[in-house]
């Protein structure tokens, strides 16, 4: 196939790694508006030319997404229309409800597939790109009854290229239990990290001192508000129950240790310990 893909960075860039490995992709062309993004792309040879959004589109059977979720939703109709019958629109957003709405009622709805492959990193750009990111992680499908066969064909066949195994999802569920798995993972971190950079005003300490434990939690930190502040703003209602339960749990080890119930505290710690039967 030909492929589009629309954000050369550390996602789009790592599938187009992975599709060219595997074959799957005979020319791909790299959309952004960022230039250095195309320069980095070309370069690494993870894309064969920077074209414009409406040369790549003519030109392609597949046209990949791969963009924050709030300029994925205002795009996507304007991709739609450029389309043929015979070609397929995929996105790699984090949110998928707020997606599939914008283009419910559009004409060529059928030729979208709504994706989310779980996986990310806090780095971004396509030198972050790696193209055994995606092995083994889940890759999520969305909708699939409003997708036409020959299109959701073409995005199982890539899900499989990039050796993810594949779940089918409504989107409300999916945003649902992604505000939980992921999204609230991000919050924590990044609370985290203002309340150490908060109390802790010497960076040379938190450097010399921070275990792997802290570093693994605060990692994802590091990752950028272009991309995060788009997703809780669309799932704003799944994070804020997510995030109210979230500060209901801190609340009751804050409880146990003002009232030195340790019993408490134990039973709070054995009951999260629950996790490692699920997360091996």
């Amino acid at each position: 196939m030909k492929i589009s893909i629309i954000g050369v960075g550390l996602i789009g860039g790592s599938m187009a790694l992975k599709l060219r490995e595997k074959n799957l992709a005979s020319f791909i062309y790299g959309i952004d508006n960022n230039i250095q993004h195309i320069s980095d792309a070309l370069d690494l040879k993870i894309i064969d030319a920077g074209v414009d959004l409406e040369h790549g589109i003519k030109n392609s059977d597949l046209i990949i997404l791969a963009i924050p979720v709030d300029a994925a939703r205002k795009l996507l109709p304007s991709v739609l229309d450029l389309v043929t019958d015979q070609q397929t629109v995929m996105d790699a957003g984090s949110t998928k409800a707020g997606i599939v709405n914008a283009v419910k009622n559009h004409p060529k709805r059928s030729r979208f597939v709504a994706f989310h492959p779980m996986w990310g990193t806090e780095n971004n750009g396509p030198k972050s790109a790696i193209a055994e990111s995606f092995s083994g992680k889940a890759g999520v499908i969305c909708n699939k009854e409003e997708s036409a066969d020959d299109a959701l064909a073409t995005v199982e066949k890539v899900v499989n290229a990039l050796d993810m195994h594949m779940i089918y999802m409504d989107a409300e569920d999916h945003d649902v239990h992604t505000a939980y798995i992921s999204h609230i993972s991000h919050i924590t971190s990044y609370a985290l990290a203002n309340t150490v950079l908060e109390k802790e005003r010497e960076e040379e300490t938190i450097f010399q001192l921070a275990s792997s434990g802290f570093s693994s939690t605060v990692r994802l930190a590091k990752s950028h508000p272009e991309m995060w502040v788009p997703i809780f703003k669309q799932n704003k209602e799944n994070v804020l129950d997510v995030l109210n339960e979230h500060i209901t749990q801190l609340r009751k080890f804050k409880s146990a240790l003002e009232k030195e119930n340790y019993e408490y505290l134990e039973e709070l710690i054995s009951n999260a310990n629950r996790i490692r039967g699920i997360l091996r």
